[in-house]
This record gives C-alpha cells, structure tokens and sequence, in this order.
C-alpha cells in the first residue's frame, strides 16, 4: 500500500482555511482523486503542534498511485493547494509497512 500526506502548516487565517478546505478542496477535489481507497482528514491537537492538519491518501500500490497522479483530476487537486496553503504544505509519498502491535490486554 502507498500513501501520500500532505502535512499543511499553520495558516495564517485559520477559518478561511477551514472553509475553502472543506468546502471546496476536500468536495470538488481531494474526495474525487482516482484509485484513493482510503482518505483521512486530520487535524492536529496541542498548542505547539508543527503542522495545522494533514490528510493521508491511501492507494492499493505504487502502480494504482502513479495512475492516479497523471489524471486530470489529481493533478487539479496539486494546482488547488496553492489556493489555500500556497508555500505551506508539504508532501510525503510511503509504503505503509503495518507493524503487528504486541500489546496485551491484562484484565
């Protein structure tokens, strides 16, 4: 499995953000990117966080993501961030390696 984040820093006018963001980027573009099996919105807790949000898109495999990031309709969705985080968002592309958690449930 691939997935991309995009880690958005601290905006400078937090509600305008939060609409634009799901208003118009999460709706018209980032729900509408194919071979996305798996989209999260998050939003960061704490008051020194290093980033405001991020979103994690998660794809089948690196073929299913290179497929997606040649449609028209992905590459609209890179073009819109720099309507609402231009310079303030960066993107990481993994694997996702899951990791069997050994912790056990004493009762």
């Amino acid at each position: 499995m691939v997935k991309v984040t995009v880690l958005y820093d601290q905006p400078q006018d937090p509600a305008a953000f939060e609409t634009y963001y799901w208003e118009t980027h999460v709706p018209k573009h980032g729900q509408q990117i194919p071979n996305v099996i798996k989209l999260e919105a998050n939003k960061a807790v704490g008051e020194d966080a290093p980033f405001y949000r991020s979103a994690d898109l998660y794809f089948e495999n690196m073929a299913s993501f290179q497929a997606s990031m040649g449609s028209p309709i992905t590459q609209a969705a890179i073009a819109d961030l720099d309507n609402f985080a231009k310079g303030r968002h960066k993107v990481l592309i993994t694997e996702v390696q899951p990791v069997k958690s050994l912790a056990t449930t004493k009762v």
